[in-house]
């Protein structure tokens, strides 16, 4: 059924999952008053009990539809026949689960986001359906949520600056976790618990590779870890400080080089483009125990008694920290990027910051519900008949007011060059 004709500008999938229910709060107090949308899930039950909080949240606007969902082939095409663009927050991890919503999607033309970490199954999906989308103009944008929207926007937001400003590329941007406050879902807890279960380590290794998930030949590296780094996860940085490991760099920086290969072929972002990711470090003691902490933790992962334990102490998928916990939550990454430029003695450098107040959880349902907006509502270079694809948060960007939505959503940025 062509675009114009579907029933739904929007729905949420999953809405009664901890991260569904921030989603379907979001639409329900910051989308345009005339959207069209539905929330969907498997039980009636509480979509109908979820459809009477949104109301009471506010009477004024248009309320959602409601669709009873199964996880089968024929019910997820019903679906997504009748929606501009689907918002997976799924039900499960989505090496479980996300398959199906993904395929129906791909083969129907029906634009999709969702806010999952696993880069394994998303490289899967690249490998099987990338084709596909492309043929039915389908704009598919997996990890856009805090996993990898953040870093994905912030190099984009940097390269972009340094591109405008003096018509040069981009050479390394060094982008950190720079202080955080947060509890994980059962949900994301449960992932990382179960990823081992579909995935063997070599299959892990290979799909997180930094390039793993360019569409091009990889940018050129000029930077090298020193070997007190490699073993340490120490850097030290004049602008940012003492830094350690990145919990989150083997997952964002896939995504982020695949934006640079998609940017007009790695040109915007420029050839020798490359990504360092770390974490704010309290101290050398700390840095330590991070970067330990990271290195052993994530293969004792690899052991069923391990993952079985840890399972008996976190919460369980579809619950979380209380709203009263989130509402003291926050977020904040900052980064340094180097412009590419050959004069040593006249280096340019540009500063980029991005905070967020309040849950993690909910700043995920932000991005997820103004990148749905922007992608029903707006006419991008990625719409067409063979204009889509498996596309990342930053190409949504680079052709959208995408980045302007977020900020009157309350996500805070700045760029900025720093002084010589």
């Amino acid at each position: 059924m062509p675009q114009s004709e579907r029933q739904y500008e929007v729905v949420v999938f999953g809405a009664t999952g901890y991260t569904g229910k921030y989603a379907a709060e979001h639409l329900t107090t910051n989308a345009p008053t005339d959207l069209k949308w539905a929330i969907a899930g498997r039980s009636q039950q509480k979509l109908e009990k979820l459809a009477g909080e949104l109301h009471a949240l506010n009477q004024d606007r248009q309320q959602p539809g409601i669709e009873i969902v199964s996880l089968t082939k024929d019910d997820l095409v019903k679906l997504v026949k009748k929606t501009k663009v689907l918002i997976s927050t799924n039900i499960g991890p989505y090496h479980r689960y996300g398959t199906l919503p993904f395929e129906a999607c791909a083969e129907n033309g029906t634009h999709y986001l969702d806010c999952t970490g696993e880069v394994p199954w998303v490289y899967d999906m690249v490998q099987k359906y990338e084709s596909t989308a492309k043929q039915t103009g389908a704009i598919m944008i997996p990890q856009n949520g805090v996993e990898s929207a953040p870093t994905d926007l912030m190099c984009w937001m940097l390269a972009t600056h340094i591109r405008r400003a003096l018509s040069v590329g981009t050479a390394e941007v060094v982008d950190i976790m720079y202080d955080i406050k947060g509890i994980p879902s059962g949900g994301t807890l449960d992932t990382l618990l179960t990823l081992f279960e579909s995935y063997n380590l070599r299959q892990v290794a290979k799909s997180m590779s930094p390039f793993s998930l360019c569409s091009i030949s990889p940018p050129q590296q000029k930077r090298r870890k020193p070997l007190l780094e490699i073993l340490t996860g120490i850097r030290n940085d004049s602008d940012l400080g003492l830094l350690t490991s990145s919990l989150q760099g083997p997952t964002d920086a896939p995504i982020v080089n695949r934006t640079w290969s998609l940017l007009d072929g790695g040109r915007f972002y420029g050839k020798n483009f490359q990504l360092s990711p770390y974490m704010r470090a309290k101290g050398t003691l700390h840095a330590l125990i991070v970067h330990f902490a990271l290195t052993f933790g994530a293969l004792a992962l690899i052991l069923p008694p391990v993952r079985w334990i840890i399972k008996r102490f976190v919460y369980q998928p579809g619950e979380g920290p209380t709203r009263e916990q989130a509402k003291r939550e926050y977020c904040e990454w900052r980064a340094i990027a180097n412009a590419d430029v050959t004069d040593p003695n006249d280096p340019k450098r540009a500063f980029g910051q991005m905070r967020w107040e309040g849950s993690m959880y909910h700043l995920t349902a932000v991005f997820l519900c103004e990148a749905a907006v922007t992608i029903a509502r707006d006419e991008t270079v990625m719409h067409g008949l063979k204009a889509g694809g498996i596309l990342t948060p930053g190409a949504l960007a680079n052709s959208s007011s995408y980045l302007e939505r977020l900020q009157k959503a309350g996500l805070q940025t700045e760029v900025k060059f720093l002084p010589q």
